[in-house]
């Protein structure tokens, strides 16, 4: 992705999720918390990305025994 004057990265594709009232609550609740402990403005689209990619480099690392694969394998 391509990175503009701002700062802000374009992207290409869409991928739409649906979510519990919940898991949404969560998020905005961590999206506050990083706030406070960045010190900085998080937005819900970074913060699933930076999770994504958190994710699958634990998956890529530890395959089987990461904890998505874990998890999945529990639902």
């Amino acid at each position: 992705p391509a990175e503009n004057a701002s700062g802000r990265v374009k992207h290409d594709e869409k991928m739409t999720v649906y979510l519990t009232s919940e898991e949404l609550l969560a998020i905005e609740q961590a999206r506050l918390e990083l706030k406070t402990i960045t010190g900085r403005k998080v937005d819900r689209g970074r913060l699933v990305r930076a999770a994504i990619a958190g994710a699958l480099a634990d998956l890529a690392e530890n395959g089987a025994e990461s904890e998505l694969a874990t998890r999945l394998a529990e639902s």
